[in-house]
């Protein structure tokens, strides 16, 4: 296998872990969306705010796990460019999944969960945002 195969490997490796990570994303937004809704509707049905309540906490765990998996995702494609771009010498590279070179070049996971930074709006934030809001209206008219 010559340079140009091996760092092709390596890239298809790093973009399947991507692609996993974008993967869960999704999977923690959908039970998030669902496990929401689905306690809304049962304290409408039993005209109990505490239910809609509860959905707080899963939601801001949810919020945290979802942080995480993005700030990997942001550390794996940082490492996809270094490897695309042919920074490393891929014999030292061998195909390397060891992201630590790159967590000052993204935001720390708290940062990916919880800030906006100028011109990249974060979309985690809007996303649980609103489900925090809606979970609030729903407590406050049901009470």
């Amino acid at each position: 296998m010559d340079i140009d195969e091996k760092r092709v490997k390596h890239l298809e490796m790093i973009q399947g872990i991507v692609n996993r990570l974008a993967g869960n994303s999704f999977a923690i937004k959908g039970w998030s969306v669902t496990l929401v809704s689905a306690l809304i509707a049962i304290a409408v049905g039993k005209n109990d705010g505490r239910f809609v309540l509860a959905a707080l906490l899963p939601t801001i765990m949810f919020w945290i796990l979802d942080g995480y998996f993005l700030w990997q995702e942001r550390l794996f494609r940082e490492l996809y460019n270094t490897v695309r771009l042919g920074q490393k010498d891929t014999a030292e590279e061998n195909y390397s999944m060891n992201t630590s070179d790159y967590l000052t070049k993204v935001s720390t996971w708290f940062g990916t969960a919880f800030y906006i930074k100028k011109k990249k709006p974060n979309t985690l934030l809007y996303f649980y945002g609103t489900e925090m809001v809606c979970i609030l209206i729903a407590t406050i008219l049901l009470n």
